[in-house]
């Protein structure tokens, strides 16, 4: 089996009609949400590598040194699967766009690394 990266997006316009939502509305939507990705993790226990989690604020560096920055990268996890038809298929509907305001999942093969 192959192991891929699902990396969550959202960038933060995507937060708007979150922030639309009441105090009551949110709360029920993120209870919702957090039971949804639940049921997914533990649906797919068998074929995860590392659960991943959440991501915080990014740095970048360069030959210009170091420097704060952004980008549309909220979460990832780590996944086996046979195809990255079959991988990307485990995707639809995630409640990271379907319940939460994400905007979407990318998935990508993590490549062996090249030998001489």
């Amino acid at each position: 089996m192959k192991h891929y990266l699902a990396m969550y997006l959202g960038a933060p316009k995507s937060m708007k009609g979150w922030e639309h939502l009441s105090e009551q509305q949110r709360e029920q939507r993120m209870q919702e949400g957090m039971a949804a990705w639940g049921g997914w993790m533990e649906k797919h226990s068998d074929i995860l590598v590392a659960a991943g989690g959440p991501l915080g604020k990014t740095k970048r560096i360069g030959p210009e040194g170091i420097s704060d920055t952004s980008n549309d990268m909220t979460g990832y996890v780590i996944i086996e699967a046979e195809t990255h038809d079959e991988a990307a298929k485990l995707f639809e509907n995630h409640p990271h766009f379907s319940i939460f305001p994400g905007d979407c999942v990318e998935v990508m093969e993590c490549m062996p690394m090249p030998t001489p």
